[in-house]
């Protein structure tokens, strides 16, 4: 698949320019020519005899970024003074930070926020430990937990590399609902001293969010601390997929006119969010589900199967099926993609239902690229990317997850939780304004916590999780 142009490799060129006609009218050129994206055009001041412009323009990678400016530096008349990777500026020094909510600029206010009135609250709330939930930011902080062994499609880059992706995560958490995430990055991965580590710190948070642990310690590592902790715990690359899915299909099966309980449904990646996906789809209804990993279907009696897989293929595939995800495909109302570019072909999709449905959500580059699909056979699309319409984006479900959680003060994430939220994230869309590119609300929907948030409040009280009522 050709690549796309995006905002994520974009640069600003700062080039001085011979102040003459027609030099300005030779750059454009040389940026398309290179395939850039000529984007905002500055002058940053003139010279004798020179214009210095700084210009911005995207590209497809970091290589392509490269021959743009190269391109650019080749011209007659222009010097490019340098080149900034506008990305890497836009993390320099990190993107979150503390501040206190509270005025800190008399003698008074010291001593009533630290010591010695500080000490008064510490005594209250040793007589009372459920009063941290109203004295400390507990009620409203949530530890975003990694040990770097999964990061997006990167993989195993360690806890440093993955503090980048944490503090992301933490911004997302305050600007769509308003909760104060921390970036955790602990430097082990085993499965004993993770969970000893996050217990201990769990004092200090209203919520634990688990991130880009890798399979199958993610599943183990999340079940122990659900065991043991009163707060909610909650794997968003498991569940926070798996809620933004249900949703994505819930309306694209509206748009189809199909039924959730009388689709099949083919899937490839039988890892962490594979496996969530399938068991929120078998609550909510789904009762064929076939999942594939590069050994082909998850069937029972397969040898070399993992635990979990063993597990899975209990649940799944009630016919048993064997055979590759291509040749499962024949007949399918729906496939769903968690796994690598090229588990599927264009051949295997000519072989679904008529107006079938195809999530290809592997990141940045999907099992197979839209465009490939065969023409007039798939009725809706969905991806990871932001370039397509229809983009699964787990923002839509943590946030408002959490705000929910938090507001009630919830023990636990249910399933029944997880459901709700699926449902508002679908009903965010007016059922007169569903169509085949536009199934799953924009991630710029503010509308979208605070009906995520209302339903998970609502779903905790009902499955007995509230230790305070809903607003």
């Amino acid at each position: 698949m050709s690549g796309h142009l995006s905002p994520s490799y974009s640069a600003t060129l700062r080039v001085h320019l011979h102040d003459s006609p027609g030099s300005f009218a030779r750059l454009a050129p040389a940026i398309g020519a290179a395939g850039g994206l000529l984007g905002a055009i500055d002058i940053v001041r003139v010279d004798p005899g020179v214009k210095v412009r700084d210009v911005t323009v995207e590209a497809t990678g970091a290589e392509h970024l490269a021959r743009i400016a190269a391109a650019v530096h080749d011209l007659d008349g222009v010097v490019v003074e340098h080149v900034s990777d506008r990305t890497f500026l836009l993390h320099l020094g990190g993107k979150i930070a503390m501040h206190s909510k509270v005025p800190l600029k008399t003698r008074d206010d010291l001593s009533m926020a630290y010591t010695p009135g500080v000490a008064r609250i510490s005594t209250a709330i040793a007589t009372d430990p459920a009063s941290a939930w109203t004295l400390t930011s507990k009620q409203n902080t949530v530890a975003v937990v990694t040990d770097g062994t999964a990061v997006l499609g990167l993989g195993d880059v360690g806890p440093e590399a993955a503090l980048p992706v944490m503090e992301g995560k933490a911004a997302l958490f305050k600007e769509f609902a308003d909760v104060d995430a921390w970036p955790l990055c602990l430097a082990t991965t085993d499965v004993d001293e993770l969970v000893t580590t996050i217990t201990a710190i769990a004092p200090g948070f209203g919520g634990i969010n688990l991130e880009d642990i890798s399979a199958p310690r993610c599943f183990e590592i999340e079940r122990r601390l659900r065991d043991v902790l009163d707060i909610p715990v909650f794997h968003d690359d498991q569940h926070g997929t798996a809620i933004v899915v249900l949703a994505a299909l819930l309306n694209a099966l509206r748009v189809v006119g199909k039924e959730l309980a009388d689709a099949r449904i083919v899937t490839t990646g039988v890892g962490a969010a594979g496996i969530a996906v399938t068991d929120i789809l078998l609550a909510a209804g789904a009762r064929e589900v076939v999942g594939c990993d590069e050994g082909g279907a998850i069937c029972r009696g397969r040898a070399g199967l993992s635990e979990a897989k063993a597990a899975y293929a209990e649940r799944t595939n009630p016919r048993n099926e064997e055979g590759t995800a291509d040749e499962l495909l024949a007949g399918a109302d729906v496939f769903l993609g968690f796994s690598v570019p090229g588990a599927i072909t264009a051949a295997g999709v000519g072989r679904m239902a008529p107006d079938a449905i195809v999530f290809a959500l592997a990141n940045p580059t999907p099992e197979i690229a839209p465009e490939d699909l065969p023409a007039g056979k798939v009725a809706v699309v969905a991806t990871g990317r932001s370039d397509y319409p229809n983009q699964i984006n787990n923002v839509l479900a943590f946030p408002g997850v959490f705000r929910g959680a938090l507001d009630v003060r919830a023990s636990a994430i249910t399933k029944g939780m997880e459901l709700a939220a699926s449902a508002a994230i679908a009903g965010a869309i007016p059922a007169d304004e569903l169509g085949p590119e536009y199934v799953v609300p924009s991630v710029f929907n503010r509308d979208v916590a605070p009906l995520v948030a209302a339903a998970v409040a609502d779903a905790a009280e009902r499955d007995g999780v509230a230790r305070k009522a809903p607003a």
